[in-house]
């Protein structure tokens, strides 16, 4: 995997991470031409299953300037690339868990497609929230103690 093009900071921040996978993206060229410039936010995305085919919502890709009549729809639903077995692993675990399919980030490959992470999520409660805080700035302030004694 590559340098990340963007990231859903938001997504670690709300959910759960159970488990992630890899996917592709179905997008027109001049879409492409805009997540090489870094013009994509995926913060308030998530994908959902329909009929039989997990589907991309909220994604905003900015249209490409130079291609004028080209461009499409910045918001529109795009289809993600995965394998039968792999939808119908995470058909299961949605259907029987009540998961959230939340993208983590967007990356070129080695042989330069446009890649996904895909994760497995669980929405975080408040509590849940106010308690991750709590450990990150606890752990902070150990290092804090630990990096003071040894100088």
């Amino acid at each position: 995997m590559s340098k990340p093009i963007t990231t859903n900071r938001k997504a670690h921040r709300d959910f759960a991470v159970l488990e992630t996978l890899e996917c592709g993206i179905e997008l027109k060229g001049s879409e492409v031409k805009s997540i090489r410039a870094a013009k994509i936010n995926i913060n308030d995305s998530f994908a959902r299953l329909e009929n039989g085919e997990i589907i991309l919502y909220n994604t905003h890709i900015s249209p490409y300037e130079e291609a004028s009549y080209l461009n499409v729809d910045p918001t529109r639903p795009r289809k993600l690339l995965l394998h039968k077995s792999q939808i119908r692993k995470i058909t299961g675990k949605l259907v029987q868990r009540g998961l959230t399919l939340v993208p983590l980030k967007v990356y070129f490959n080695d042989r330069g497609f446009v890649k996904m992470e895909l994760a497995l999520c669980k929405g975080k409660k408040l509590y849940d929230r106010r308690e991750t805080i709590k450990r990150r700035e606890s752990d902070l302030q150990m290092r804090r103690i630990l990096k003071s004694r040894r100088k």
